[in-house]
């Protein structure tokens, strides 16, 4: 696949920074990452301060695009922008169908002939999280739901050991095994394109509804 100018759907978790490195290993040129977002909106599971530090690792511009709604036309309308400033690639590390809705990235851009590139989607969900062990990246658990997971979640990272009881977990209680329908979200700390790593100073585990989360306070990059 060739594009003149493509961009990484960012989220700062683990599907949209594998979707990266599969989109550097076909030959893609990526240009800059782009966060689509309400406004002033901020993600517990993926702090805007996160995101702005990983794109600096990454040496990469980071841009934050507004939606409003009807979120419909509002997700075309900047898609249509982005193709318009020379964007012709987006890059989304979208898995597979959430609550039976098709891929709504690729939907939204097809009014204005946007490509998109999905390189994991509906891979194999346990083969996707070995390869973040394989690869040595070091991703933890931003976010967790009840009654799926407890608060214990939260700050631990993707091991081995934890893709075992994801697998179990999938057996008993039915959970995607990549979290694809909220049951869990990452925030990825360090990788092979990372050129600096992210350091949590100061954290805590909090809760709001039914969802425990890592609050980050202090957070910095370290050399490698």
């Amino acid at each position: 696949m060739t594009a003149s100018s493509a961009a990484v759907l960012w989220t700062g978790g683990k599907d949209c920074v594998l979707a990266l490195l599969h989109a550097k290993n076909e030959g893609i040129v990526i240009n800059q990452l782009i966060t689509f977002a309400p406004k002033d909106a901020d993600f517990l599971a993926h702090p805007i301060k996160v995101l702005k530090l990983q794109s600096e690792a990454l040496n990469l511009p980071h841009r934050i695009m507004e939606i409003s709604e009807p979120y419909k036309e509002g997700y075309e309308n900047a898609i249509a922008q982005l193709k318009t400033e020379g964007i012709d690639l987006l890059i989304s590390g979208d898995i597979d169908e959430v609550n039976s809705f098709p891929n709504w990235i690729k939907e939204r851009s097809n009014a204005s002939g946007m490509e998109v590139y999905a390189p994991l989607w509906q891979r194999d969900r346990k083969e996707l999280l070995n390869q973040f062990v394989a690869n040595n990246f070091k991703v933890i658990f931003s976010l967790v739901r009840k009654p799926w997971f407890t608060r214990s979640w939260v700050g631990d990272l993707i091991t081995s050991a934890k893709i075992d009881q994801l697998s179990m977990f999938k057996e008993l209680k039915g959970i995607d095994l990549s979290g694809e329908q909220g049951e869990y979200h990452t925030l990825v700390l360090d990788c092979q394109a990372f050129k600096k790593a992210l350091i949590i100073q100061k954290s805590s585990i909090e809760q709001k509804d039914d969802m425990y989360y890592l609050r980050i306070d202090e957070i910095g990059l370290k050399e490698k």
